[in-house]
Order: C-alpha cells, then structure tokens, then sequence
C-alpha cells in the first residue's frame, strides 16, 4: 500500500465577466484566477481491490456529488488502471464560497494519483479529462495563475506579483447554478483586447445577482468595500476579498471588519504545490 499526503489550494477569481452564452446554455467566460495559501488536505491510499472509496465524512458533500471521486473514477476509466484509492478529504475550504475547493479537490487527485498509480500522463491530458468533471478543475490542474476563457478550458499563464489577501465568509451559501440562471445576470461584458491587468482591472459580473439573493454578502461586500476599493467577490460566492501589497496592511486593514464576520488572510501562490506531478 502506498500513501501521498497532498494540499489543494483554494483559488480566487481576481475578475471575472460573462461574455456569452452558449446554444447548449453554457456560459462563456473571461476571469483572471489566481491559487492562494489556503487549502484542503488530502489523504489518499492506494488499494488492490481496485475500489475507489472515500475514507470517513466530509461535511456539506454526499458521496455521490463529491467530485474528488469522480475524478478518480474518470482517470481509472481513461487509463485502464486497475489500481484502487481510498480518499480523505479534510476540508479548510469552505463550501459554497466560490473558491473552488470542490474542483480543487478533484485537481489534486488527478495530479497525486497520476504519481501514485505510476501513471505519467502529461499535463495536458489532465487538463483535458478534468474539463470532463467541471470548469474549474482545467484551472487547478494546469497549475498557476491563469487567463480563463471560453467555459474555463482555455486557458493562459499569466505572471502576477504576490498579492496578500483578505478573505470575509459571509453566512451564506450560494449555489453556482442559481447564479448564472438569474435573469438579472450581466451576459454582455466585452472580451479584452490584451493580457495586461492591473489589480483594479475589471469586475465580478455575478456580484450583483448574488447580493440581491443574499443580502449577506452584500453586507459582506460593503465592509470590505470600506477596506480596499478593489474588493470584490469570487467566483459566485459567498466569498469577499480585498487585495492588498504587503501582509501588515492586509491584517491592519482585516482588523476594521465588523465582528463576527469570518475572515481571514492568505497570499497568492504562483505555482501549484503539486506542479512537479505532470
């Protein structure tokens, strides 16, 4: 039996815009995304019986939606392997937050079991089977800060300096579908002409929409509004950020928020942890 124990880092949406929509009802997109140093812990150990199991709980995540399995069923199915894993998830990530930690999830399986099953897929392969399990797995596996467009498949590597991070949770759990289904969502913004942004650079089109349905994150949005003129939600939320350069003006800055409000302070990270595994 073999063992890895390995992170997957949660990831912000610095900006995104809705660019379209597509005939089979898919949103087009364009989002510059970024991982930051938070991050679940996975525990995965291989099996002789070739089952693909999950080891205990993970709170807010049937067996049957979780996404981490289903990569490892997706990567069994396209190898022929015949090998098995057990899969612990401890989550720090939270749930329904935009910051991908189901997505990242399944990323990290892809890239630990393509070391731990003796695999040697190419990078790019994994990018294409995880684009099979959702949009943002593409991302996760392709394993730095990115320039997303079309559905999050095409994707762009992009150099950004190291930026601190506050991150508020509001009380609230948004559901991604009820999101891009809102009639009220901006689907128009135009694609930009180049790949130069600055950390004031565009906006997050699914904001509005989530804070009419969750007057949370709008409170949310507000108080860290009163932080940085720059903050923002991720992804469709509930998460709130605001950027800052260096760390003591993030932690200052995080001590101006209303109490009881969770937050707390991360910093981007360039590369995925588990880069070297493609």
């Amino acid at each position: 039996m073999r063992r890895l124990v390995v992170p997957a880092p949660a990831k912000v949406n610095l900006f995104l815009h809705v660019t379209g929509r597509r005939a089979d009802g898919y949103h087009t997109l364009e989002s510059l995304l970024s991982l930051v140093d938070l991050a679940d812990t996975l525990t995965l150990e291989t099996r002789d019986d070739g089952a693909i199991v999950r080891s205990g709980e993970v709170p807010g995540v049937a067996v049957e939606e979780d996404l981490a399995l289903r990569a490892a069923r997706r990567l069994k199915d396209a190898t022929g392997s015949r090998a098995g894993v057990a899969i612990a998830i401890d989550k720090a990530i939270p749930t329904g937050a935009g910051l991908g930690g189901g997505s990242s999830d399944a990323a990290s399986v892809l890239l630990a079991l393509n070391r731990l099953w003796d695999l040697g897929l190419a990078r790019a392969r994994l990018v294409a089977l995880g684009a099979e399990l959702g949009a943002d797995v593409p991302f996760f596996v392709f394993g730095g800060t990115a320039l997303a467009r079309g559905i999050g498949e095409r994707l762009t590597a992009m150099t950004m300096p190291a930026t601190w991070l506050v991150l508020a949770f509001p009380d609230a759990h948004v559901p991604t579908a009820n999101i891009f289904a809102a009639p009220d969502l901006t689907r128009s913004t135009p694609s930009a002409k180049m790949d130069v942004f600055s950390e004031s650079y565009g906006r997050n089109d699914l904001e509005g929409a989530a804070c009419v349905r969750h007057p949370a994150v709008a409170d949310a949005l507000a108080a860290m509004s009163r932080l940085s003129p720059q903050a923002r939600m991720t992804g469709s939320g509930a998460c709130v950020f605001a950027p800052f350069a260096r760390e003591d003006d993030a932690r200052g800055a995080s001590r101006g928020l209303p109490a009881g409000l969770r937050h707390r302070v991360v910093r981007t990270l360039a590369r995925h942890p588990l880069a070297a595994f493609a």
